[in-house]
Formats: structure tokens, sequence, C-alpha cells
């Protein structure tokens, strides 16, 4: 909601995708400035076949992307989320259908990115953190490495986002889940294909300074990371009969271990296979646990 500062930058982007048999769904969830006059505009450019507009069910982000996941229909083979501050590098689209096209339409697949920061301005600033270890359901659990803005996938992994009906800490973490848990794939593209935007209206933002980090550690002490476990494993257990056998398990001894005493909740998070992709991650995701705040 209230995009209008950077939304005509993403939109035309998106329109100058080398790939460009797409079709664009804007879901507003009740934004106060122009957003919806600017899209309107592009879509009268445009031509409803390019773009179609809806109103958010105004639930917050999350639920805002889920109920347009599930509104999207049947029609297309592949499905990207876009925030509206981004930049999609040009040949983010093609690089993703070539992936994706050399898998199976029968199993839920995956394709994600690294990211490039900008600053308010488009400068920029850095990049995201690269993750070197594979994706799996055991990192899914306790980390998401699969920012929205860089997530395409196939219908087979959007019919197991729609299966789901429980509270989730955010729709890409989700959908990492899901996909990992039920026995799909997912590609890491260490290459960046969106210029991720970092201002001080970010919903969810950049996991790369210092700042973060104590916000972070800030925020376990409060509780809300174990607040977060707590609203994912419920979700998750609703999806059992789709996990595959292994992931139950990983789940199961998770799920049990944080409800132990010290000694047996440190043995038992390890003994689950849970992990982060680095090593102060797994440091800090062990601080977590020694004070119960997983």
């Amino acid at each position: 909601m209230n995009g209008e500062r950077y939304l005509a930058q993403q939109l035309q982007s998106i329109a100058a995708q080398t790939y460009s048999n797409w079709r664009l769904w804007i879901s507003d969830d009740g934004s106060s400035d122009r957003t919806v006059e600017i899209a309107e505009t592009y879509r009268r450019e445009w031509g409803e076949a390019r773009i179609a507009i809806r109103s958010g069910p105004k639930r917050g982000f999350v639920e805002n992307f889920l109920s347009l996941t599930r509104e999207a229909g049947n029609d297309a083979d592949y499905f990207a989320y876009a925030d509206q501050d981004d930049v999609w590098e040009p040949d983010k689209l093609a690089r993703a259908v070539s992936w994706l096209r050399q898998q199976s339409l029968d199993v839920a697949v995956l394709y994600t990115a690294r990211t490039r920061l900008v600053d308010e301005a488009g400068r920029n600033i850095g990049m995201s953190s690269l993750m070197d270890k594979p994706p799996s359901f055991a990192n899914a659990l306790v980390q998401n490495i699969c920012g929205g803005n860089t997530s395409v996938f196939n219908q087979a992994a959007r019919k197991l986002l729609c299966a789901g009906r429980r509270n989730v800490v955010a729709h890409d973490w989700w959908l990492y889940q899901v996909v990992t848990g039920c026995g799909g794939q997912v590609f890491y593209d260490p290459v960046p294909n969106v210029r991720y935007r970092q201002h001080g209206g970010n919903l969810v933002g950049s996991e790369g300074n210092w700042l973060d980090k104590l916000k972070r550690v800030h925020h376990m002490l409060q509780g809300r990371y174990r607040h977060w476990n707590d609203m994912n494993i419920g979700a998750l257990e609703e999806m059992l009969p789709n996990l595959t056998p292994e992931n139950r398990l990983v789940l199961k001894r998770f799920s049990e271990a944080r409800r132990r005493w010290l000694i047996p909740r440190l043995f038992g998070i390890w003994a689950s296979g849970v992990h982060k992709q680095t090593l102060p991650g797994n440091l800090g995701m062990a601080m977590a646990a020694m004070l119960n705040k997983i």
C-alpha cells in the first residue's frame, strides 16, 4: 500500500522484461495515496489483457499476497511475486523460466535469487547475503532464504500455497517451507535478479547490516522468534499429509525439542537437523535455544 513514489519504476521494469509472455495482477490493500490512480493509468495504457487490479482483503501484507495467489487462476504455468518499490532486472523472468521449464510440471518447484540492495534513490549499496548451503526443509524451518520479490514458482507450488489456511509469518517463507517440505525443488540463483530498495517504509528489510542484526537479537529476546515458530509449525501440522516422511520426522523432532528443558532441548534441536546458512546464524539459533526463545 501507499506505493506511489516507486510504483511506476517497478511497473516499467516489468514491462522491460526480455521474457514478454506475462500478465500482471495488482492487489491494492487499502492505499491512501495515488497508488491505484497510477495503476489504473498503466492499465489503460497497456490494456486489461496485461493488467488486472483488485482490492485486497486489508488483513496485512501476508494475506494480501496469499489471497492474490488463490485468485490468480489456473491458466498460467508460472507465478512471480513483486513488491511495489523494487526494480526487476531485465532478465529476471527469462532466467527463472529457463530453469523452471527444465523441471516436471507435476512437482512443486521454486526459483529464487540473491538481490542487489539499493537506497531510496536507486543507488547501489551492496548485495544480500550469499546462501551457500542447499535449500532444504531443515533450513526452511528456521530461516527464509527465498525473498518473495525474487521468487518464481509453478502451478504445483501454487496449489500447495492455496491448500494452507492457517496464519503464517510471511508468504515467501511459507512458500519456501511448503515446497521443500512436500518434496519439491528449490533453485537459489546467486546472480541478483532484483534491485531491492532499502528505505524506512520497508515492511520487511534486508538482513545485511549490523543494525538489522541487533534488531533481530532484540526481537529474539522479546520472544518474537519463538512466536514465529509457533505460527509456522501450527500451519505445517495442517499440511502433514503433504509432507514427505523424512520431513514429517524433522518437523516432529524440532517441535518436540522446543518444549523440553535445556539439555534435551539443545540435543533435540541438533538431532532434528535444522540449521541456518551461516555460522553466525547457527550461533544465534543456539543462543535462542539456550534461552528457550526458539
